[in-house]
């Protein structure tokens, strides 16, 4: 099968098309012929030697895929050849053919193309297990969300404003906060000429935010403590920002509040599992009914992966970047 391989860690002219086996559907696994693939910022860590692959997973990038199911591993229910399919992976997506655990796939929504469909997985797994799981966001509580124009910044806005919540959301220009706003947040803060923690404060009257849901890190925890609520919890989920950052700790006593992060790559087939049936029951109605629609910033021939990582990595785009395989 055709792939698109690592050559060597570096900028994104390292990866290549190779050819590669075909892939086995192992015992609770399915094979999915790959009609698209979704490109996420992990990837592109993994391109520069940065975001270490996952014992036994492969060495081919790519976390998410849409296509169609071609075999069925010993064990499977619930699935046949033929099915269309969305699926989270933990690698191995950039390529004509996928195996993956069958319990982290999920029926393509209704009314979805197979790019659309491509593009959910790993955004919607992880906001879904992070702002829901890791930030317990409760009813009536508000959310807060960094980069608000990137693939999960507009996952998270959308799933939070379906289910009821009030959205701030910080992105890096003027366009993008009104991207935000257009999806659904009630207030965009541009982070380069505006001090959000400020802003967020004073759109609470002073009370600050439940729940920050945090790709940036670095000295952002400490402007995010001041954005929180009493009782609020910083979710991080990236560190593009730094691995390092001053937290005050008198606050974080006084006020009850929270930092926790995770990252959903190496988590075990069983907890991704039950994300998917979340998602299915929570969230899958509300995109076959339209209240929550996939953004497509761009797509690209899966021979092109470099100029989609090319595009991740400079920030122009809002939503998610899609690689179609003929």
């Amino acid at each position: 099968m055709k792939a698109i391989e690592i050559t060597t860690p570096g900028e994104p002219d390292v990866l290549k098309p190779a050819e590669r086996p075909m892939p086995a559907a192992a015992p609770g696994e399915v094979l999915i012929q790959v009609k698209a693939a979704g490109i996420n910022r992990p990837d592109c860590l993994q391109r520069r030697g940065r975001y270490p692959v996952p014992p036994g997973a492969s060495d081919i990038p790519g976390l998410e895929v849409a296509g169609v199911v071609t075999a069925l591993g010993e064990g499977v229910t619930g699935f046949k050849p033929g099915d269309e399919v969305c699926a989270l992976l933990a690698g191995g997506g950039y390529a004509e053919y996928a195996n993956v655990p069958a319990e982290q796939c999920l029926p393509v929504p209704k009314g979805l193309s197979m790019v659309e469909a491509a593009s959910l997985p790993e955004t919607f797994f992880t906001v879904w297990s992070m702002v829901w799981g890791r930030g317990q966001l409760a009813e009536g509580e508000t959310l807060l969300v960094h980069g608000g124009s990137s693939g999960i910044g507009v996952t998270a806005i959308q799933m939070a404003k379906a289910l009821g919540h009030t959205v701030f959301v910080t992105a890096g220009t003027d366009d993008k906060c009104e991207a935000c706003r257009a999806l659904g947040a009630d207030a965009a803060i541009n982070y380069r000429t505006q001090d959000y923690a400020k802003e967020v404060k004073d759109l609470t009257k002073g009370r600050g935010v439940d729940v920050i849901l945090d790709m940036v890190a670095g000295e952002y925890v400490k402007r995010d403590i001041e954005a929180l609520a009493d009782d609020g919890r910083i979710v991080i989920l990236a560190l593009l920002g730094g691995h390092k950052g001053e937290v005050p700790f008198d606050p974080i006593l006084r006020r009850r509040l929270t930092i926790t992060g995770g990252t959903l790559r190496p988590r075990p087939v069983a907890f991704k599992g039950q994300v998917a049936r979340d998602l299915k029951a929570r969230i899958w109605p509300l995109l076959e009914s339209g209240r929550i629609k996939p953004v497509i910033h761009a797509t690209f021939p899966l021979e092109e992966a470099s100029k989609a990582h090319a595009l991740m990595e400079s920030g122009a785009h809002v939503g998610k970047i899609v690689l179609t395989v003929a």
